[in-house]
């Protein structure tokens, strides 16, 4: 139980200060960018998208190791177990979508739960963070 609470808090430690990174970094090159306003904030939404993409990628690594090597049980209709199958139920997971085709047994289950409230937490950081900059560059061009 206790390697399940250090690989689980490991996993979220990593992901959380990866989005911390992005966002700190976006918050310090997004006003340099050439391009006008507007298109500073989709340049920050695809950014953030990437972001995200790469935390669901250490989730999905996550799953495949716990899974394979550690034999923490399993993900019942995964299909043929290969590490896609498992980034598609990670992006499920994340965005706390759960389409619930995929059902984790055993101690995967708590990676599954952690991810879902990291996914909730990063995902409303984000938008809170986009909202900000947002107002940043409607205020610069006398926009409401």
């Amino acid at each position: 139980m206790f390697l399940a609470f250090a690989i689980n808090s490991l996993v979220v430690i990593l992901v959380v200060a990866l989005h911390y990174e992005y966002l700190h970094q976006a918050s310090l090159y997004l006003p340099r960018i050439p391009l006008p306003p507007r298109f500073r904030i989709v340049a920050g939404v695809i950014g953030a998208l990437v972001a995200h993409a790469i935390e669901i990628w250490i989730f999905a690594g996550a799953y495949y190791l716990t899974v394979t090597h550690l034999d923490w049980g399993g993900l019942d209709g995964l299909g043929s177990g290969k590490l896609m199958d498992y980034v598609y139920y990670s992006f499920t997971v994340y965005t706390t979508l759960g389409f619930g085709d995929i059902v984790p047994r055993g101690m995967i289950r708590y990676l599954s739960g952690i991810e879902s409230l990291t996914g909730l937490v990063l995902i409303t950081w984000t938008a809170s963070f986009l909202y900000l900059e947002m107002r940043k560059y409607w205020d610069d061009e006398g926009q409401p």
